[in-house]
């Protein structure tokens, strides 16, 4: 059985002194973002190795610093892809965000710069590959990882809300596993500073909470929802609601029924009930006592926060990283061959860039 009695290894006391540490690096966040960073580079200044990812707007390369030969991941982004998908402040913002954020779970702006087609994002590399990768390696992850990995996004989401970002994008391929175990959440594409609710459908059809669907209006609320998808995922090898109709799969979420497999314990289970909740005022993250309700749950009975925080706490898996420009962990993707053209292309739209 499930125990119902709080984790009282994490206090009110450690919660009080952790906001504080939060609100120092809100003030940071917040002179970095309205401080636009220098963005003295050329794609010249970079070797390309070769493609090791894509998503909907452009190419991810692992690229060397020719000036202090350090390895990075290079976002290429076409610039008319943006503009024909009215994208464009959503990717400033995004620039914006990256360059913000100076938390150790989450990626963060090496550099940024463009040319006549592209934008471009220099990010740290991070060589154990997506996190999607090693949950269908291993079919499902032990308690412990999945708890070592969980406790990890809740202090990352917990440090981003407290900078009034909301990230609706949660899961497992925009979670990095560095060469020392822990995690990188990446991708805020979806991102957005938020003060009040907004109604974007946006998101992943399998984590999007229920009160998005039902478009009636939203806020970090959506975040703990994929919280408990997640740790649904990386614990049972797939997410709780599935189905091949979107219609469908929409049904079961505002239902929100699901069976647990055996394999999970009892507290996870009761851990991912209560962020599973459709009612959002009823959700674990979003009640009085906000994400204090998570952090003192008795899942985490075994977890030093200040020690995943400051990664003191050996991880329980380590990918196989052979050296600092080391793929193996990334699928083979097809090389994509840049564009070259004369003319600066949308100089208006990115003028802030």
């Amino acid at each position: 059985m499930a125990s119902n009695k709080p984790n009282t290894s994490y206090t009110q006391q450690n919660h009080k002194d952790h906001i504080r540490y939060l609100d120092m690096l809100k003030q940071e966040f917040k002179k970095r973002f309205d401080e636009p960073p220098n963005n003295e580079r050329l794609p010249e200044d970079f070797d390309t190795i070769k493609g090791i990812g894509n998503g909907a707007f452009g190419e991810v390369f692992l690229v060397r610093d020719k000036s202090s030969l350090t390895y990075h991941a290079m976002k290429v982004v076409e610039k008319e892809v943006v503009v024909e998908r009215k994208h464009v402040r959503h990717l400033i913002i995004e620039k914006k965000i990256l360059y913000s954020v100076q938390f150790p779970f989450l990626i963060c702006l090496d550099v940024a710069f463009k040319d006549n087609v592209y934008l471009y994002f220099v990010l740290p590399f991070i060589s154990g590959g997506e996190l999607f990768t090693h949950i269908q390696k291993f079919g499902g992850l032990s308690d412990e990882l999945t708890k070592f990995y969980g406790s990890q996004v809740v202090l990352a989401l917990e440090y981003m809300h407290h900078c009034d970002v909301v990230h609706r994008d949660i899961k497992p391929e925009n979670i990095l596993v560095n060469s020392n175990g822990y995690i990188k959440l990446c991708d805020y594409g979806f991102c957005k500073i938020m003060h009040k609710k907004t109604w974007t459908l946006c998101g992943t059809p399998e984590y999007l909470a229920p009160e998005i669907i039902l478009s009636k209006g939203y806020s970090f609320s959506v975040d703990w929802w994929a919280l408990g998808v997640l740790v649904y995922e990386m614990n049972c090898g797939q997410p709780p609601f599935f189905a091949s109709d979107p219609s469908q799969l929409y049904e079961k979420i505002l239902d929100g029924t699901y069976k647990c497999p055996d394999v999970m314990t009892p507290n996870c289970k009761h851990l991912v009930k209560c962020l599973l909740q459709v009612d959002p005022s009823k959700r674990y993250g979003s009640m009085k006592n906000g994400i204090f309700d998570i952090k003192s749950h008795q899942w985490f009975n075994d977890i030093s926060w200040q020690s995943i925080l400051h990664q003191r706490i050996p991880a329980p898996f380590i990918p196989i990283c052979t050296s600092a420009a080391d793929t193996s962990n990334f699928p083979e993707i097809e090389q994509q061959k840049l564009k070259k053209a004369s003319n600066c292309l949308y100089e208006r739209e990115f003028e802030d860039f």
